[in-house]
């Protein structure tokens, strides 16, 4: 296999673990919509993602599937976090007139950040998908082979979160009305709250 087929398989496999409807995807979305810090916002996600997946492939997923106890706690506290978010977003739901885009009870830049940090780093299927599952894959190549694989898992990151993050603005006409908002929060309420749960039956399951 050559450096380019190396990293299309590398851009193909990210490309498919992040489009998958999850509680950082629909944060992006959600702000893309609003257009509040976009851009800082889908360079975090991109970024982190990067460094999860330099980490994966230069050996690191080995080591933290090793942990069981730092996956359990990263787990609880992911579980935690996603079900409280759940709550704000099922609160707007219920009060759609409240949130329209650029309005001032959207999230303060240090808050944005924040969260967009918390989503990223308290969800174990991160590390799962970036650390362990890409990680563990690209002992499949060698050399620059291996370094293409990586480099194309993580050009999918950045091609997702800034695609995700601006084209979102193109929905904005249909979220000028309060009850698209009520579904989208709704909806974001449900993913948040069935991500939680997941994360709390696998917690369980360790013990």
């Amino acid at each position: 296999m050559n450096i380019i087929s190396a990293g299309l398989s590398g851009f193909a496999l990210g490309g498919s673990l992040i489009i998958a409807i999850g509680a950082q995807n629909a944060f992006i979305m959600r702000q893309g919509l609003l257009r509040r810090h976009v851009f800082l916002l889908c360079l975090i996600c991109a970024v982190s993602d990067a460094t999860l997946i330099a980490a994966g492939v230069g050996g690191m997923g080995t080591i933290v599937s090793q942990s069981e106890t730092l996956i359990l706690l990263v787990t609880l506290g992911g579980a935690l976090f996603l079900g409280s978010y759940a709550v704000l977003a099922f609160r707007r739901a219920a009060r759609p007139a409240a949130m329209v885009a650029g309005a001032p009870q959207s999230l303060s830049l240090k808050a944005a950040v924040l969260t967009c940090l918390a989503f990223t780093f308290l969800n174990p299927h991160v590390y799962l998908d970036t650390v362990l599952l890409v990680g563990s894959l690209s002992a499949g190549f060698e050399g620059s082979e291996r370094l293409a694989y990586g480099a194309g898992a993580i050009t999918a990151s950045f091609v997702w979160f800034f695609g995700l993050g601006y084209g979102a603005r193109l929905l904005a006409p249909i979220f000028a009305r309060p009850a698209a908002w009520r579904v989208l929060d709704g909806l974001i309420g449900l993913v948040m709250s069935a991500l939680a749960l997941g994360l709390l039956w696998t917690a369980v399951g360790k013990f």
